[in-house]
């Protein structure tokens, strides 16, 4: 087949090209459990029902912040600009040395040895999106098939929301009968208290469902005060890890996907985990044993 030009988004913006090197060492073994790779679009095409067009963000850009930021492991998230189509995805963990392992998007009606396929390249759950500006809304019925499908392979699911829209979605929410990790804390409003009651409520589905899990991610998409401190999200990031610190995973998002402010410097984000977890016993829970055993398990 030959290769497609793809021309990304005239307001995108491309990865930082010189972060910086954090000054928190994490601990050996640590997981960046959060982070995406992006074509490149001549190789692995982007889906043509994509809501944008990014930057190419390649596996070996992947590895390089990686080994710089002083992580050992990566979790790669499939992106919603390749759609189902979870070849790139496959293509790194492939090529990881069993040092990555990814969360993918399936259709409906997937057929039980695509997803032995992908369980044998190293993938451990599917994601669920729920933004409406980036996805179109699958039925929850047949979203709960594909978790009742993936369940006997052990896998979770990842749900991505607004928290806005978590009322609306808690009943099914309470359904999914597999773990279920939470993409950036639900996206609240940081501008409210942190225990005011929009963040009461994630926090109550935390404390309601124990298979629940949280991403503590992303302050670069909540914070109205923005960097390099994020200083607004801090408090509801270190709320959820220590409350919840056997549950709590962190990751940069890199390529940092729609940013539209501000390219964040994943240098400083490492910087901030010793704020949301201020202990060695929980920054390693965060970086290391939480991640290892939902993703490295077996």
């Amino acid at each position: 087949m030959a290769s497609q030009r793809f021309t990304m988004d005239a307001d995108w913006l491309v990865f930082h090209p010189n972060p910086s090197r954090p000054s928190f060492r994490a601990p050996p073994g640590a997981v960046d459990a959060h982070c995406h790779v992006f074509g490149p679009g001549d190789v692995f095409p982007y889906a043509p029902e994509r809501k944008y067009t990014p930057c190419d963000a390649p596996k070996e850009k992947l590895w390089e912040l990686r080994d710089f930021l002083g992580f050992e492991r990566n979790v790669i998230v499939q992106a919603t600009c390749h759609g189902a189509d979870n070849r790139a995805l496959v293509d790194a963990l492939q090529s990881s040395d069993g040092r990555a392992r990814g969360v993918a998007t399936v259709r409906p009606g997937v057929e039980d040895a695509e997803l032995r396929a992908l369980h044998a390249a190293g993938v451990r759950g599917v994601r669920f999106n729920f933004v409406k500006r980036l996805v179109d809304t699958t039925a929850p019925d047949v979203l709960l098939e594909i978790a009742r499908r993936i369940q006997p392979l052990g896998w979770h699911v990842v749900i991505y929301f607004e928290a806005q829209d978590l009322p609306e979605l808690y009943d099914f929410f309470s359904e999914l009968p597999t773990t279920v990790v939470v993409d950036h804390m639900g996206r609240p409003d940081v501008s409210q208290p942190v225990d005011g009651p929009e963040f009461e409520r994630f926090i109550g589905l935390m404390r309601e469902h124990p298979n629940f899990w949280s991403k503590v991610s992303c302050p670069e998409r909540l914070s109205r005060v923005g960097p390099p401190s994020y200083a607004d999200v801090v408090p509801f990031a270190r709320r959820v890890v220590e409350t919840f610190p056997d549950r709590v995973l962190w990751g940069t998002d890199w390529p940092h996907p729609n940013m539209k402010s501000h390219m964040p410097d994943d240098g400083q984000l490492v910087d901030l985990i010793p704020k949301i977890a201020p202990t060695a016993e929980l920054q390693q829970k965060l970086l290391v044993d939480n991640p290892m055993r939902l993703y490295w398990s077996d």
